[in-house]
């Protein structure tokens, strides 16, 4: 099975969490946390905030590392490193996705959220992250 390694940023504002909408691709109009695959010799940190300026023409600071999820999809084996974030300015613009909201943590249930991203959520949960 294929495996591919992304990160994942998890935006803090004012105690809520920014998802985003897949525009494209085989999980077109899923919400999910807004990354991307990690370049052969980059740092999965560094993979977040350049992911985070191509999608969202947003720039973003690491605070943690929030955990790993692995996830098997039927066709690949997904490893996500998940990011604890903020914006540096308020800018950020929709540029690959076709929706996105700031939403609270027990919001998020009403989105239709990718499998790994529900993991997000549990992980956040249970880590009791005081800014969301």
């Amino acid at each position: 099975m294929k495996n591919i390694k992304v990160s994942a940023a998890v935006i803090i504002k004012e105690k809520k969490i920014f998802i985003a909408q897949r525009g494209y691709g085989e999980f077109k109009g899923f919400y999910e946390f807004p990354g991307g695959k990690v370049e052969p010799n980059e740092k999965s940190s560094d993979t977040v905030i350049r992911e985070i300026k191509e999608e969202l023409d947003a720039s973003i600071k690491v605070d943690s590392f929030l955990t790993t999820i692995e996830y098997d999809y039927p066709s690949f084996h997904l490893s996500m490193d998940v990011y604890l974030t903020h914006l540096i300015n308020p800018h950020l613009e929709l540029l690959e996705h076709e929706d996105g909201e700031w939403v609270y943590l027990s919001e998020t249930k009403n989105y239709n959220l990718l499998p790994p991203d529900k993991l997000i959520i549990e992980a956040l949960i249970k880590s009791k992250v005081k800014a969301v």
